[in-house]
């Protein structure tokens, strides 16, 4: 059966998901997940839940997937082991810190990939699980053909997004919160500036980011067919009637082996929605009926929202099946026991029973005092009596047995499993390169590798891995410089046969350099001879990452561009890192074509520029696989500042080429080689300088 898995935002939603059918929540403990603004429980709450979801049958996941600093780690660290012996059933993780050290502080404590780590592909599974993980949340932007894909030949679990609010990039690829506000989404402090207005001309005056919420309700049968582990809802900041209503729709459904009827999916429309909901990603029909903005937020469904408070205020639901035993026998004390659905058996011991004066006790009537579990989370499935003849004991006694039985069964449910502990430790300290980064240079046309360029002698260019395959002669480079290519950070399945062409030429050409930004591309490149090199999309935040991607391979990374200079000359590198100091920083990268949403046509060939609130302009392009880019309005620029970045310990320095002409590369290249003295009319110092929350 799919296990069912809600959001728990506080101790109230805790109860309202385990009341109505949830197999288990999930929530932040400390400042380190995916939603910092939820109600975060303290060690005490913590221990609360998880002792009031154990008790009754469900479990409990940590979320611990946001970017750590290395200063954060250590804090980090103690929260992950101080779950792990409360006994949280897993951890969500983003970071391949992180996960480096939670192995260290908690080796027997299952892991889960987050959807943060944009896990789209079945090559980004295995490596998922050869990484140690038991899980693996996949992308919400996958169709049910490449969901299935993946389950059939996965290695371990798999769970999928199944109702709530759809991010319109990639999760975990998105920068467009922090690199215009300061609060990441990868640091859980999104912003959501995909759901204010833009337009296409210069007015704001549509909403083409913001996604109407997912509802996989009526396919999930499929989905457990499919041999999807866990359908996930989504709403940690939603209040705890929305989490009652939504999973007692959805609990019911699964326990009934059906689909939601009409009312529910009215019920769950009138919960929340975003006029109405989607099932385009999973459909595989895009386009902009897809589409949708929260209308009348002040308007609550009151008596939905009353008879949803009921189900967690008043009562139990009795969600656990017990059996219980007696044994009634002439001097003897009378013994009662429980046996829960895992085995767990615990007894109690009365007085012994007295010869019967009047009528004597029989198995029926213990049967029936035994079976009186109201108000408590057991269901009494079954009682086994053994009540000899002639034997009198009164019905309180009884009741107290079975109190007693349930209470030590309750304490058993309670205690947290035994684990291993650890300490983590940071490791061995490199020193910081003291010579000048090389410049490698990211291009995003061939067109733009022009034999000018070449002539500046640049260490490595990149090109994408479709430029450089249709355009066979840009392979050569020259005695200074290298061409290597960039794979795309998305690729689902279907489209890895030609990727696979593609890379084949590319190594046959001579090129011997390849820039991955996504877990599901490393095996690939390695086992076609490849030098693996990190691109941003790996999202390296701290020395412990580096490390991870070092086993893995990697000879180089780029660090996040969401790190400030300071943070990234105190990075441990135990191997090549690689910055990016010039260029239209990506924002987001998006499977629904907003060119094609508005023109009703592909359009990626014209300029195409999205505008905001405030008249910034933010250009769209062609991302492989015919997603979209959405780029930064003003550009990257650090020329002046090369006496900042170049005593931090970097390997290289990148100039990120998009929109640029042939001759603008050249101009940029030369500026940051200081042979010139252009600088752009508009320009960013980006994240380097500035505080990111």
């Amino acid at each position: 059966m799919l296990e069912l898995l809600s959001p728990a935002g506080s101790m109230e939603a805790v109860a309202a998901a385990v009341q109505n059918g949830a197999d288990a929540v999930y929530l932040g403990y400390g400042d380190f997940n995916a939603r910092r603004n939820a109600k975060n429980f303290s060690r005490e709450e913590f221990a609360a839940a998880v002792s009031y979801c154990h008790l009754r049958g469900a479990k409990v996941y940590l979320t611990l997937n946001t970017l750590l600093t290395d200063r954060e780690l250590p804090e980090a660290a103690k929260y992950a082991a101080d779950a792990s012996a409360i006994g949280a059933d897993a951890v969500l993780v983003q970071d391949l810190g992180v996960l480096r050290m939670l192995r260290q502080v908690s080796p027997d404590l299952p892991l889960h990939a987050s959807t943060q780590m944009t896990l789209h592909n079945l090559d980004g599974v295995k490596q998922a699980a050869d990484l140690g993980l038991q899980r693996a949340v996949l992308a919400r932007e996958l169709s049910r053909d490449q969901i299935a894909y993946i389950c059939e030949r996965s290695p371990i679990e798999i769970e999928v997004f199944a109702h709530g609010a759809l991010c319109m990039c990639y999760s975990g690829q998105c920068f467009l919160s922090s690199v215009i506000g300061g609060r990441s989404g990868n640091r859980g402090l999104c912003a959501q500036p995909c759901r204010l207005k833009y337009g296409w001309a210069e007015r704001a005056d549509a909403y083409p980011l913001s996604l109407k919420d997912l509802s996989l309700a009526g396919h999930l049968q499929e989905l457990r067919k499919m041999g999807v582990a866990c359908v996930k809802l989504e709403g940690r900041m939603k209040r705890p009637e929305y989490v009652a209503i939504v999973t007692g729709i959805y609990a019911a459904a699964i326990r009934e082996n059906r689909e939601p009827t009409a009312e529910e999916l009215a019920q769950l429309e009138a919960a929340f929605s975003r006029q109405g909901f989607t099932q385009g990603y999973y459909l595989d029909r895009q386009g902009p009926e897809m589409f949708g903005v929260r209308e009348e937020a002040g308007k609550e469904p009151r008596e939905l929202f009353a008879r949803a408070r009921n189900t967690y205020q008043s009562g139990e639901a009795a969600r656990v099946p017990v059996t219980f035993y007696a044994l009634i026998r002439p001097g003897e004390p009378a013994r009662v026991g429980v046996e829960d659905p895992q085995g767990r058996v615990a007894t109690a011991e009365g007085s012994v029973p007295e010869a019967a004066h009047t009528r004597a006790l029989d198995a029926p009537t213990v049967e029936k005092q035994l079976s009186r579990t109201g108000g408590t989370p057991y269901r009494c499935e079954k009682v086994r009596a053994l009540v000899e003849p002639g034997l009198s004991l009164p019905l309180a006694a009884l009741n107290a047995l079975r109190r007693e039985a349930l209470d030590a069964l309750s304490g058993q449910r309670c205690q947290p499993p035994p684990r291993r502990g650890g300490t983590y430790h940071a490791g061995a300290r490199y020193e910081n390169r003291k010579d000048p980064p090389v410049l490698t240079l990211s291009l995003r046309y061939a067109e733009q590798l022009t034999a000018e360029l070449l002539s500046l002698s640049p260490a490595l260019v990149y090109l994408p891995l479709d430029e450089l395959c249709a355009h066979p002669d840009k392979a050569a480079g020259t005695p200074n410089t290298r061409i290597g290519v960039t794979l795309p950070r998305v690729a689902w399945d279907r489209e890895w046969p030609q990727l696979l062409e593609q890379l084949r030429r590319a190594r046959a050409l001579g090129v011997e350099d390849a820039l991955a930004g996504n877990l599901g591309m490393l095996s690939c490149v390695k086992e076609l001879g490849f030098t693996l090199r990190g691109d941003f999309g790996l999202e390296v935040y701290n020395s412990q990452a580096l490390k991870q991607l070092k086993r893995l391979g990697l000879r180089s990374a780029a660090v996040s561009f969401e790190l400030k200079l300071a943070q990234i000359r105190d990075i441990s590198k135990c191997m090549d890192i690689e910055m990016i100091t010039y260029g239209r920083l990506p924002l987001m990268i998006l499977e629904n074509c907003i060119i094609q949403n508005r023109a009703g046509h592909c359009g990626c060939e014209n300029p195409n520029v999205l505008t905001d609130r405030r008249g910034a302009r933010f250009p769209v392009i062609q991302a492989p696989g015919c997603r979209n880019e959405l780029l930064n309005s003003q550009k990257l620029f650090l020329a002046d500042k090369a006496a900042d970045y170049r005593r931090i310990g970097l390997w290289a320095q990148r100039l990120l080429f998009t929109t640029e002409n042939p001759k603008e590369c050249v101009q940029v290249t030369r500026r940051y080689l200081e042979n010139d003295r252009w600088a752009p009319a508009e320009y960013t110092r980006g994240l380097y300088y500035r505080d990111v929350e």
